[in-house]
């Protein structure tokens, strides 16, 4: 997503904001889609990464078209709502967590999730 020079209204949530994604909702606007087309969608927020270098960015998808991208993180971004979306995946698994044993017999493990003790 191309930087947003001169301040804009978020989409979502309507705060006028000045960088590229909203700090409040982490929404932003999908200027051009891979193709260099104008789109114009809502980028939502779907999930979040740590780069290599310890930084964490934000995993956008647009709304209109799909595509995705990411965008840093800046100081000012809503800490509840990048946890929020860090912790979606652990709070909503794909798969029914009572299966969890099932599943890993099926990828070829013993199929026991005991714990066990550490010394």
């Amino acid at each position: 997503m191309k930087e947003k020079c001169n301040g804009w209204v978020c989409p979502n949530c309507g705060r006028t904001v000045w960088t590229d994604h909203c700090p409040d909702c982490l929404s932003g606007i999908h200027m051009e889609d891979e193709e260099g087309i104008e789109c114009g969608g809502v980028m939502e927020p779907v999930g979040v990464w740590v780069k290599t270098d310890g930084k964490w960015e934000i995993i956008q998808r647009c709304q209109l078209c799909g595509e995705m991208s990411t965008t840093k993180m800046s100081s000012d971004d809503n800490y509840m709502k990048i946890w929020s979306i860090a912790s979606k995946p652990l709070a909503s698994p794909p798969f029914p967590i009572e299966k969890t044993e099932e599943l890993t017999r099926i990828m070829g493990g013993s199929g026991s999730i005991k714990w066990r003790k550490t010394e």
